[in-house]
């Protein structure tokens, strides 16, 4: 332990004076290269972009942001495919979808062939801090990986429900939705693991069983949030058409859990006016109420060193018993 108390102490040392190497290059205008733990090098420009016009947010407050985080986030992107919505002029400007990797990349950022990807040659691999931060320099502002790792792309780890409000809907009610989804987890023997979207919303995530191919935890996500919709047809649905919706419903959206698409994930970064961090909450937190906009790329940091790291619980579980729904609602 010894050991171990040192190795996290010198990274952090390393993580500390890579805050300051940007920190530099930002205060003076400067483009430059940056040092990272490891020996690794990365080229990075016009850090005193603004990307959050609100709160005056630059590029470099986002790259400082992600190596405070790394820690954390980078374990729940390891091995995952990555999508990249790019931001080059920042939230209020227009931005574009990019599924390939730039080609070349930088020596040290991790790029593979995903077997079966129809159109795209080659993508961005999670969990190295050189990945993170170069797509940080390309203005990818969220990390959005898949659901399955580059391994075994037709298996998916977990699933997600996506609680998304209509324009009337008061962040009160989508809370309320999320304890109805736990509720019909319960009814399961299932646990969900809540965190803030970072924009409007609630993601609930569900760990799935070794080897659960995608379909499989789709069904899941399905029978679950049709149950949610059905006992309480005046706060949630799953109907699909936007145009169908009542516009002070919750959209209970299971539809993310297909191949290939993707959330933000814990702790990255949103394109919200506010500057969101996609937050872990506590269902206790849930319950007792929350402000979505207290959950800030500014406010994370701090409180990941009160609270810890909510997350790991669900990369670590053994998954739900998917079964159980075959008795669901008999």
């Amino acid at each position: 332990s010894e050991l171990k108390r040192a190795a996290s102490s010198s990274l952090s040392a390393a993580l500390q004076a890579l805050l300051e190497q940007l920190q530099d290059l930002e205060t003076r205008r400067a483009n430059g290269q940056v040092n990272l733990p490891g020996g690794e090098r990365l080229e990075v420009s016009n850090l005193h972009k603004v990307f959050w016009p609100e709160g005056s947010l630059t590029k470099g407050d986002l790259m400082r942001y992600y190596v405070q985080v790394s820690p954390f986030l980078l374990p729940v992107v390891a091995d995952r495919p990555l999508v990249m919505k790019r931001h080059p002029n920042g939230i209020a400007a227009k931005a574009f979808y990019q599924q390939r990797a730039p080609d070349p990349v930088p020596d040290g950022v991790r790029v593979e062939v995903v077997e079966g990807d129809e159109g795209v040659p080659s993508r961005l691999v999670g969990g190295w801090l050189k990945t993170l931060l170069y797509m940080a320099q390309l203005a990818a502002i969220s990390q959005d990986p898949w659901f399955s790792r580059v391994q075994s792309p037709g298996i998916a780890d977990h699933v997600a429900i996506d609680l998304d409000p209509m324009p009337d809907a008061p962040f009160s009610r989508v809370l309320e939705v999320a304890r109805w989804v736990r509720d019909e987890l319960a009814t399961l023997g299932a646990t969900g693991y809540p965190k803030t979207s970072g924009a409007d919303g609630l993601h609930i995530f569900i760990p799935l069983p070794p080897g659960t191919p995608y379909e499989a935890g789709l069904i899941y996500c399905q029978i679950v949030a049709t149950m949610v919709a059905t006992k309480h047809a005046k706060a949630a649905t799953v109907e699909r058409a936007v145009r169908a919706r009542r516009a002070d419903v919750v959209y209970v959206d299971y539809l993310q859990n297909i191949e290939g698409k993707t959330l933000a994930c814990a702790y990255s970064a949103r394109a919200s006016d506010y500057a969101g961090a996609s937050t872990p909450l506590t269902w206790d937190e849930i319950d007792g109420g929350i402000d979505r906009r207290d959950f800030t790329i500014r406010t994370l940091p701090a409180r990941l060193q009160q609270v810890g790291d909510l997350w790991a619980p669900l990369l670590k579980s053994k998954g739900v018993k998917l079964r159980a729904v075959e008795r669901y609602g008999r």
